[in-house]
């Protein structure tokens, strides 16, 4: 049976799969125009596309069931976290029924003998290192905004500290997944390593909805650092910012983040954060260890290599809220670009390339960008080869959205002849897909035929990651 959407039998088939919903849930099932609108867009430039109802389940069981009302009437089904997605992965380009797990926010399990804990997908993770508070343990998988795990989850979603600490492919054990049938399931175990059966986990994890809906993670837990600092340098040319990145990480510092932004970049940051900061290339480091010693001498070791290429104005920042306001500065780095244009709409995109050849696609980005019409800002994880740019643009000149347009087109194909990929943290959504074709080849093929086999009517956050005839 086809999906049912945009017809007549589609808006008979919604308001049947409504009616049983409301029957369900009672008022968690809401399809008023402004709760639909809410749900329409994450964090994204992409268009806004409202589902037809959307649902606030309270339980694993409750999910199941809103998935097989979706089943039953062939209506689409877009899980919805916290919102912040960036490729569109949350827009009901389909219309259909949209649950949003926020409600769904209990931490079941903490182990801190084991160092994990299971939370339901609509935790957040500041509210997870909330009541981890007093344990010694941490979740420090920082994608910057205060995301839901379960969306973490979905995106594979990593940030700041994943040169140290990995991604959330790294730090998933595990999770429950309603199928598009609505039955249940459990991959993974809270075994530290198994080799027994397909890696379940990992497919869901990155997966964006399109295979099931995530209900709850089961996590690994990373003891709190006994001692922390962090720094800030400026540097000449961008060129030398990248090969203090490379020669750290090649040299085995264990930083915990390392992320570099460029002279607009750290324009909008003074504009934003009334900041002072030099108007150049600039690195922001955080250093983690069991020791102060062992911080100062990584400290040190890195401050002679930022020397060694040109950095200078050498910045540290030991007490806590010196190092929270540096941090806040470079978490508001988006508002920081919006600050280069008042009254401007972002788009954000990002490419991740091996980190040898992160300065000379850097490089020919930022040339490819020099007589753009709008401003650019660049921010990057560096340590992972992973940047990002912020266009911003003016959103009643659609000729700007065109040559945003082309000049993302131009980046990821430079990042994908290099050998890297289209997005490092961003996902697909729809916002991607058209470049999976050229990054994946054959093996997109196999994709498609793992998502027909879970999700054979294309229901679950259809027209995402892959597309389906």
């Amino acid at each position: 049976m086809p999906l049912q959407t945009g017809t007549a039998l589609g808006a008979r088939a919604i308001q049947a799969a409504s009616d049983a919903l409301k029957r369900l849930l009672g008022s968690r099932a809401n399809d008023s125009a402004a709760v639909r609108d809410h749900h329409s867009h994450g964090e994204s430039y992409h268009v806004h596309a409202a589902p037809d109802i959307v649902c606030f389940p309270h339980t694993t069981d409750e999910v199941a069931e809103i998935v097989r009302i979706s089943a039953a009437h062939q209506v689409p089904v877009i899980p919805f976290g916290a919102g912040t997605s960036l490729e569109g992965h949350v827009n009901a380009i389909h219309g259909g029924i949209t649950i949003d797990l926020r409600e769904m926010n209990r931490v079941l399990r903490m182990s801190v003998e084991d160092l994990d804990a299971t939370v339901e997908a609509g935790v957040t993770r500041l509210q997870l290192n909330k009541a981890l508070k007093n344990t010694g343990l941490t979740f420090p998988i920082d994608p910057g905004a205060d995301c839901t795990i379960g969306g973490m989850a979905a995106t594979r979603a990593s940030g700041t500290t994943a040169v140290r600490y990995g991604t959330m492919r790294e730090n998933v054990l595990g999770l429950t997944v309603v199928l598009a049938d609505g039955q249940i399931i459990r991959t993974g175990t809270r075994a530290r390593k198994s080799s027994a059966g397909y890696d379940l986990t990992r497919l869901f994890v990155g997966s964006e909805g399109t295979l099931g809906v995530i209900v709850d993670a089961t996590v690994r837990l990373h003891p709190l650092p006994e001692a922390v600092s962090a720094a800030v340098c400026a540097f000449g040319t961008m060129e030398g910012a990248v090969e203090t990145v490379i020669a750290t990480i090649q040299l085995g510092v264990p930083v915990a983040r390392i992320e570099l932004l460029d002279e607009t970049q750290m324009e909008g940051v003074n504009r934003y954060s009334k900041t002072s900061y030099a108007v150049a290339p600039t690195l922001f480091f955080e250093f983690h260890s069991d020791s102060e010693r062992h911080v100062a001498d990584q400290a040190a070791t890195v401050e002679a290599l930022a020397t060694e290429h040109g950095g200078h104005r050498f910045e540290w920042a030991t007490r806590l809220e010196d190092r929270e306001r540096l941090w806040q500065a470079r978490h508001d780095a988006l508002y920081a670009a919006l600050a280069l244009r008042p009254g401007g709409r972002p788009w954000t995109t990002d490419v991740c390339v091996p980190i040898s050849r992160l300065a000379e696609c850097i490089l020919e980005t930022k040339q490819d960008n020099r007589d753009a019409s709008f401003p650019i800002a660049l921010v990057g994880h560096a340590g992972d080869g992973n940047f990002h740019l912020v266009y911003v643009l003016d959103p009643d000149r659609p000729a700007e959205l065109d040559e945003a347009r082309r000049l993302n087109d131009r980046m990821v194909m430079r990042a994908l002849a290099m050998g890297g990929t289209c997005s490092g943290e961003h996902g697909v959504g729809y916002g991607k897909i058209k470049y999976l074709d050229a990054e994946h080849g054959p093996a997109l093929e196999v994709m498609r035929t793992i998502k027909r086999a879970l999700d054979p009517d294309n229901r679950m956050n259809p027209g995402k990651m892959v597309h389906i005839d």
